[in-house]
């Protein structure tokens, strides 16, 4: 994969662990979103908090990276969808555990009514592989 990161002053610096823009080559690989539930119980985890939930998130997302042949290197953008916006920073702050903020995937944060099983985040991403 070929990974190569897009940045001008022309367009509002990003303020997080992501990018502008990234150009990529290679196999696309396209994951679902993932909320906090546990593989092994196959149950929510971690109501109410979302740090911990954002966590669990990430564990899901490396688990099917690595089944792919993937790292959190090889992602190009991430979605973030929040129940409610005022936690962003401590998502923010989980989600900056996984990526170098220099080649920090491209990303967009939302703020929705409803996720399901009303948990408080879920990420989904796409990421590009040889």
């Amino acid at each position: 994969m070929t990974k190569q990161v897009i940045q001008t002053a022309l367009a509002p610096a990003p303020v997080g662990p992501y990018n502008q823009a990234i150009i990529a080559t290679g196999r696309m690989l396209f994951v679902s979103g993932q909320i906090a539930i546990d593989p092994t119980t196959n149950q929510l985890v971690h109501e109410g908090d979302v740090a911990k939930q954002t966590e669990r998130v990430m564990a899901n997302l490396a688990a099917i990276l690595t089944e792919a042949g993937a790292t959190f290197d090889n992602i190009v953008k991430t979605g973030v969808f929040l129940k409610d916006m005022n936690d962003f920073a401590t998502m923010n702050g989980v989600y900056a555990h996984y990526f170098d903020e220099a080649t920090a995937p491209a990303r967009a944060c939302v703020e929705v009514a409803r996720l399901p099983k009303d948990v408080l985040v879920e990420i989904d991403c796409i990421a590009v592989i040889n």
